[in-house]
């Protein structure tokens, strides 16, 4: 298989397990400190594609940018205490949400 056609079924995995669910069902990985936050102005898939080739340098820029980080504690309080939905998307070892 093509190396484009392998990297474009990969990106299309990652939109099909990109769904919302209720914060209060991943606090077990905010207590794992694997739960990253995206900021808004960045498209989830996008961000968990760049996860999934291990881009580095990309992931490295977002985060000195803080548009990448881990979810804070007042965030997840907030979300808690709101029984917010988030976006969602699993990108072993990480759950990115949004």
């Amino acid at each position: 298989m093509p190396e484009s056609n392998r990297y474009d079924i990969a990106k299309e995995k990652v939109n099909l397990e990109t769904s919302q669910i209720p914060w209060k069902e991943l606090q077990r990985f905010f207590a794992s400190g694997t739960a990253v936050f995206v900021a808004p102005d960045l498209d989830l898939v996008d961000v968990a594609y760049q996860f999934y080739l291990d881009n580095k340098d990309q992931v490295s820029l977002w985060m000195q940018n803080n548009q990448v980080t881990l979810v804070t504690d007042q965030q997840a309080l907030n979300w808690l205490d709101s029984d917010a939905d988030v976006w969602a998307v699993v990108v072993k070892p990480w759950i990115l949400v949004q």
